[in-house]
């Protein structure tokens, strides 16, 4: 799926979360697979809980989906790209 950018701050908003190394190495992790935060975070060799935080920076521009499924000790995130392309339209 393609996103089309037209808005200024979500531009920004975007580009912001972009920047980071970190945050763009999840979203190409996640571009043709989901992955746990457990996998994500042993992948990127982060903690569970900064991976998490960063992963709820690309859920808040809309980059990112989840989902829920059991785990071995109660639910487990799968977390997937939503996205292919960014389109930005100025």
């Amino acid at each position: 799926m393609d996103l089309v950018v037209k808005d200024p701050e979500k531009i920004v908003e975007i580009a912001k979360v972009l920047s980071s190394t970190t945050r763009f190495k999840i979203i190409h992790l996640l571009k043709d697979k989901e992955m746990t935060i457990s996998d994500l975070a042993d992948e990127i060799r982060q903690t569970q809980a900064n991976t998490s935080a960063q992963i709820k920076m690309i859920e808040n521009v809309g980059l990112m989906e989840n989902k829920y499924e059991p785990g071995d000790h109660g639910v487990k995130k799968l977390c997937k790209t939503k996205v292919k392309r960014i389109i930005i339209e100025i």
